[in-house]
């Protein structure tokens, strides 16, 4: 898409109606851009001296922050209340050149039913995080009464050559071959240590300013140590040698399937060709596109999530174990607990204790 027609498409497609999710799009061939894109939205109220553009409409409400902490490295964060189902997407001008990579991590809440009368809700909260390369498609979807913040660490490849550290020379030429691949997407679960703090750490250092001066020097600390921390991880599942890059349909439809699985999770597995049938994929296409983009099997992922929608409701709810157990697809608590110990090494009891 062409810079000039960015108004035209704005114009089209802002908050169009995709089966119950409306679009809300922006720019991403670079940081830059993608702040102009953002402004343009006729929602956005772009405060300069701040650094931030507010939106406060039917859809959102949320603030958008954004610095070049120097050259080739950006940090934009968003604080998000989402007032109904929200389809983002990532798209690009043809006229601009694309050589950022975006570190994307979000820490949010949302409202999880635990019983029959509306006053029976658990905030919970979730952590994920995401890596895409230029020229990249990405679509998210975000769920009516989600809120959280949202941060987008941004670099380019001369940028990361110059500063990012690897333990050995093989991880080094690891992380190069992959950035030079020409797209790519990959999510990953709870990889960002201690999120949730970390998110209002930073947070707290974007809000800081005095007489139009920012603080950059320790948000290039941390963003220093979050982009190092996740490459280190990264490489221990092996994703990054072994990726293979997808076309943007693929990441589209790949998106779709979660979004599939997680509105079904309390519910038995779909299964794998309910839900290829339901993107329009072979269902060996998407088992194969699906583990290299999440580094699970659909099937797997299911588990992984309601094992981590329990541990929230343990820890944030007072619903009954038993019940837990019930919400999250098992007929035994009894299986329920074994499966959970499997995962987080202790019994649910034992959790709820402490």
């Amino acid at each position: 898409m062409r810079l000039s027609k960015w108004g035209n498409y704005i114009d089209e497609h802002l908050f169009f109606d995709h089966d119950g999710f409306f679009e809300l799009p922006y720019l991403s061939n670079q940081p830059q851009l993608m702040v102009d894109s953002v402004i343009a939205i006729p929602v956005s109220n772009h405060l300069l001296a701040e650094q931030a553009i507010y939106t406060d409409n039917p859809f959102t409400k949320g603030v958008m922050r954004y610095r070049k902490i120097e050259e080739g490295l950006w940090l934009l964060a968003s604080q998000l209340d989402v007032k109904q189902n929200i389809i983002s997407k990532a798209l690009y001008n043809a006229d601009e050149e694309s050589d950022y990579y975006f570190l994307s991590f979000a820490v949010f809440e949302y409202p999880f039913p635990t019983g029959h009368s509306p006053a029976d809700v658990a905030t919970l909260i979730s952590t994920t995080c995401t890596f895409y390369k230029p020229k990249t498609a990405v679509t998210t979807f975000f769920y009516e009464g989600t809120s959280g913040k949202f941060f987008n660490l941004v670099f380019n490849k001369q940028w990361a050559e110059k500063n990012l550290l690897f333990k050995t020379l093989p991880e080094k030429k690891e992380m190069q071959d992959f950035l030079n691949t020409e797209t790519g997407f990959i999510n990953w679960l709870d990889i960002v240590p201690d999120a949730h703090q970390l998110s209002k750490s930073m947070w707290s250092r974007l809000q800081e300013e005095k007489d139009g001066v920012f603080d950059t020097i320790d948000l290039k600390k941390q963003m220093l140590k979050i982009i190092t921390d996740f490459f280190n991880n990264a490489f221990a599942d092996k994703r990054i040698k072994d990726y293979v890059p997808l076309n943007d349909p693929d990441y589209a439809n790949v998106a779709t399937a979660e979004k599939l699985i997680l509105n079904n999770l309390t519910a038995p597995f779909l299964g794998v060709e309910n839900i290829a049938r339901a993107v329009n994929l072979s269902p060996t296409k998407l088992k194969m596109i699906f583990k290299s983009v999440f580094g699970f099997s659909m099937l797997q992922y299911h588990k992984e999530k309601n094992m981590l929608l329990a541990m929230q409701l343990i820890q944030r709810s007072g619903m009954q174990i038993k019940n837990i157990a019930a919400v999250t697809g098992y007929l035994s608590a009894s299986k329920f607990s074994a499966t959970f110990k499997k995962r987080f090494g202790v019994l649910p009891a034992a959790i709820r204790r402490n």
